[in-house]
Order: structure tokens, then C-alpha cells, then sequence
């Protein structure tokens, strides 16, 4: 690309939103081009590496349901993948269907400006090369941008020293080796499990502890491999019917009308059941009522304790800012007995923070630690961060970030004011942020293709939604989001990250209400001509 090439649709990120954009809108006859910074198809599957890494929805409910080709030549082995097999299902699907051949690899966005007067959007990579298409569609991911904690002296550790979300490609041994793990998040849980194993000693440095439940992982033998592939029809379509687009939708009872002793036996139940049953199958009113929330928390609370023997240990791995579910929940395989082993201590660093990284490890209150490898499991800069670390911007020069300074405004999570012809997959505000993802990103996909195809149709050369109707949808979304326990926590579902200036004003990312009251929206927008839109 010596000079800039021009193509209809340039889409950011060939992950799985990308990849099947690209899919649909080649079959629709536009010329497409798909920059991706990584070496290969996957997205999250390809950045994040780390140890453990896996599924916490069931496979089977996971991966694309656009081809039935696909759906039956393809074999999960476990109810719940990991990385190294998802990334194979993904490397399956672009060679089936020959994806590679529009996407331009190690090719990292930075810059995205909309020229007015061409009516077009100029693309600049990192490595300067640019190119130019009508449309510009961002397939960047809610969490696809690691953030690395505000410590003095990282880089004056001499050790091994990893992100989870930018894990090496080549194995990393932990035998033998002296470890610290910050973070307690989902990465960290799933982390922490696996170096425990082999580790000579695994210090963990918690800052939020978390509510964990069983994962209840399996094999998947021939029988029943046979019948989820005779009955993937009811699984999506069951899928489509749950709020959170899982396998798993909310008990019809109020856990509050519900007897002491009946309830507690439905919490035992979900306890020990396979996946995200005991978050998103829960009672109807655990995530809306504070006494409601507090009977499930206590519940998990006493299974923590009898877990850890150590009760000191157990109270600091016990939540105290939030109830359970109203931070997304970490779906565990042994972590709590992990703190059981005479190889792993745990340390709180809420009231004596990590004072700074040294050459040989870290001081922490008033001890100095060694280490031969530190692992930052601290997250990702939520939703927005893939956006901010572009420089987007539309009409008149507004940037993108500067928009979203006090929170994100779209329409439909898929489109902003002021930056036409640009659509968001995935986005914020938008239900494929609050979903089982992959459900919610063909609903996105496909919903964006029938507008491509309405797009051609109509000789439609500009589409922007109106100033109205991004105040309506965001006003809407903090609407549905009020009545949710989540809008009094602080996590990465309000935009709070202590890790990033800035992004310590609550705010709230996600679209909470619920992936069929969604699918109608957007259904409904599209049958009435692209309502809220205008059309040039």
C-alpha cells in the first residue's frame, strides 16, 4: 500500500465481530478491507494466551450459527473451551470461508478521520500506510486494551514479567520459579489456578476480591456431541429468548418470597450446576432488591469459608464493597482451594498498596518481596478503551474521545452523531457488551448487513443518527440501568478504572436492557425506514 487504496467498507479488528462482518458484506458485493493489529484472526482469542484461559459460557452456545456446515463439522471437546481450541474453531472459519484474503495483518489503526468533502473515511496505520473507504465500521472489542497498573518501577524489574491480555505465543514455564500474580479478576482467577500448579511459590497481591463460582467443567463424549448437533436450532433459539442471550435465563420467583429453606436448596442447586446458571438463572429480583442480593451473597459467602481453611484468609477473599453478581463473576476450578497449598499466600493490598516494582521484585507494605516473574492480571480499559487509543474523529474535527469524555452517546450502541457513515460493533451502550458476546455480535452483524443492503439498494452515500436520537437511546440506557444493584458498584460496567486518569467518574457502559428487548429495538428502527437516522 504505497499509496492509499480505496475499498467501500473498512472495518477495524478481525476478531469475531470482524470476521463476520466481513463474511456478510462480501456475499452483499462491497469491497471490504479488514486492518488487524495481531498476526491472525481471534481478537480476544488470539491476544489473550494467558494460562487457563477459557469459556465461561458453554461452547456449544459460543461459537458463530450462520452455517449449519460449520455448526456440524466442527467438535468442541469441552462444555467449556479453552484458548488454544477456540483460537483453532477461529482459524477454522476464516479458512472455510477464505477470510484472510481481505485482511491485512500486523496493520494497527491510528488514526480514523471522516474528510466531509470526499464524504469518506481516511485510515492511517501505525506504520504510516493509509487507505480511504465510504464506510468505517469498529470491531475493536469491549475488552481488547490491557492496562498495566500505576506502580512506580516497572520497568526496573529484571525478571519475567506478562499481562494476561498480551500473553506470549511460546509456552511460559512457572516450575521452579518464584511468582506474583496482581489482580483477582476474571484473568487473574483463571491464572492463579493454573500457576499454582507448578509454581515453586505463587504469591497473589489482591486489591477486589471477587465472587467466584464453579465453573463445572467436562468433557463432551460422542453421545452427547451427537445431540448438541441435533439440537442447535433449540440452543440458539433459546439463546435468543434469555435476557443475557446464555443458555441460562432468570428464575420466575422472587428470592425474597421465597422460603428460607427453599431457596437455600435452589442456591445449592445452581452452586453446582455447570457455567453462569447461579449469575444469569438466578432470581428475578437478586440484581434489583439489596435483601434479595444479600441472601445469595451470604450463601456464597459460607461457601468461600468452608472452601479456605484458613479463616483470615477466607474473610480477605470475601467481597466487602459489593453484593454477588453486581461485578461480572468469575467462573472458577479449585481457585478457593488454591489458598489451601503451602505454596501460595495471598496479600491484601487495599489498605497497604504495592509501593513500587524493584529490580528483583516488589516493596509492599514495608516488605520487599523477590520474585522471578511478576503476571499484571489488571484488566482492560472496558468498552471505550479500544476506541480512545484511535484517533477518531468526524465532523468539524470532533474527536471521538472528546465526545466521550463524560461518559459514551451513541444510537443503538452502533452509531454516534457527528461521525457519519461510521458504525460500532459492539459497542458501548449496545446489548452485545452485557451478553453471551458471539450471540449478540451476529445479531449486530446481521442487523448492520440489512442496512448495507438497504445502503445499496437506495444509493444511500451518508448515514448519521440525529442529535435526538442519541439523547433518547443514552437517556434510555441509563434508564434500564437505574434500577440494576450493578450502577452502585464500581467496575468496569461503569467506566471505573483507578488504573486510568480519567476514568474514576461513574458512568455506565453496557446496555442492561437485555438482548431481546434490544433485538426489537433495532428491528423496530429498521422496519420504520432507519428511524432516528438520516439517510443521504
Amino acid at each position: 500500500m504505497s499509496k492509499p487504496q480505496d475499498f467501500d467498507v473498512i472495518i477495524i479488528g478481525a476478531g469475531m465481530s470482524g470476521m463476520y462482518q466481513l463474511y456478510q458484506l462480501r456475499k452483499l458485493g462491497y469491497s471490504v478491507r479488514v486492518f488487524e493489529a495481531g498476526t491472525g484472526v481471534g481478537g480476544t482469542w488470539y491476544w489473550n494466551r494467558y494460562p487457563g484461559a477459557r469459556f465461561d459460557s458453554e461452547s456449544y452456545s459460543y461459537g458463530y450459527s450462520f452455517s449449519e456446515e460449520v455448526l456440524q463439522e466442527w467438535d468442541w471437546s469441552e462444555h467449556f473451551a479453552a484458548q488454544p481450541e477456540t483460537l483453532r474453531y477461529l482459524n477454522f472459519v476464516a479458512d472455510k470461508f477464505d477470510l484472510r484474503s481481505d485482511i491485512q495483518f500486523k496493520a494497527r489503526v491510528a488514526a480514523a478521520i471522516f474528510d466531509e468533502t470526499g464524504n469518506a473515511w481516511d485510515i492511517t496505520l501505525e506504520d504510516g500506510q493509509e487507505a480511504r473507504a465510504r464506510f468505517l465500521i469498529t470491531a475493536v472489542g469491549p475488552l481488547s486494551t490491557p492496562v498495566m497498573p500505576k506502580i512506580d518501577g516497572i520497568e526496573d524489574f529484571q525478571g519475567e514479567a506478562y499481562h494476561t491480555g498480551t500473553w506470549p505465543h511460546e509456552p511460559v514455564d512457572f516450575t521452579n520459579k518464584r511468582v506474583a500474580v496482581i489482580g483477582t479478576g476474571a484473568t487473574g482467577v483463571q491464572t492463579i489456578q493454573e500457576v499454582a500448579k507448578t509454581a515453586q511459590h505463587l504469591t497473589v497481591f489482591q486489591r477486589s476480591p471477587n465472587y467466584c463460582a464453579p465453573l463445572h467443567n467436562s468433557p463432551i463424549d460422542e453421545a452427547t456431541q451427537a445431540r448438541i448437533k441435533a439440537s442447535y436450532g433449540e440452543i440458539f433459539a433459546k439463546c435468543n429468548r434469555s435476557h443475557g442471550a446464555f443458555l441460562h435465563d432468570a428464575d420466575p420467583r422472587f428470592a425474597l418470597e421465597t422460603s428460607a429453606e427453599d431457596r437455600e436448596a435452589f442456591y445449592e442447586q445452581r452452586y453446582g450446576e455447570p457455567g453462569f446458571g447461579i449469575w444469569m438463572g438466578n432470581f428475578r429480583d437478586i440484581f434489583v432488591d439489596q435483601g434479595a442480593n444479600d441472601t445469595i451473597s451470604e450463601f456464597v459467602k459460607k461457601k468461600i469459608r468452608a472452601r479456605v481453611k484458613d479463616p483470615v484468609v477466607a474473610e480477605k477473599l470475601i467481597p466487602r464493597n459489593h453484593g454477588f453478581g453486581t461485578r461480572r463473576v468469575p467462573l472458577e476450578t479449585g481457585y478457593y482451594e488454591v489458598y489451601n497449598q503451602d505454596n501460595v499466600v495471598l496479600v491484601d493490598i487495599k489498605d497497604t498498596p504495592i509501593e513500587r516494582i524493584t529490580p528483583t521484585g516488589l516493596s509492599c507494605g514495608g516488605a520487599d518481596y523477590d520474585f522471578d516473574m511478576i503476571i499484571y492480571a489488571t484488566g482492560f480499559d472496558a468498552v471505550t478503551g479500544g476506541f480512545d487509543r484511535i484517533d477518531i474523529r468526524g465532523r468539524d474535527g470532533q474527536r471521538l474521545k472528546d465526545k466521550w469524555d463524560h461518559g459514551p452517546r451513541t444510537y443503538l450502541g452502533l452509531q454516534v452523531e457527528g461521525f457519519p457513515n461510521m458504525l460500532t460493533l459492539v459497542g458501548p451502550h449496545n446489548a452485545a457488551t452485557f451478553c453471551n458476546i458471539p450471540r449478540c455480535i451476529e445479531q449486530n452483524v446481521e442487523w448492520v448487513s440489512e442496512l448495507f443492503r438497504y445502503i445499496k439498494a437506495h444509493d444511500v452515500q451518508r448515514i448519521e443518527p440525529t442529535l435526538a436520537a442519541e439523547d433518547a437511546w443514552t437517556e434510555h440506557v441509563y434508564d434500564a440501568a437505574s434500577k440494576l444493584l450493578f450502577t452502585k458498584v464500581d467496575s468496569w460496567f461503569t467506566g471505573i478504572n483507578r488504573n486510568i486518569e480519567g476514568k474514576d467518574k461513574r458512568t455506565f457502559l453496557l446496555y442492561a436492557g437485555g438482548a431481546p428487548a434490544y433485538r426489537e429495538k433495532c428491528d423496530d428502527v429498521a422496519a420504520n425506514g432507519y428511524e432516528g437516522f438520516v439517510l443521504q
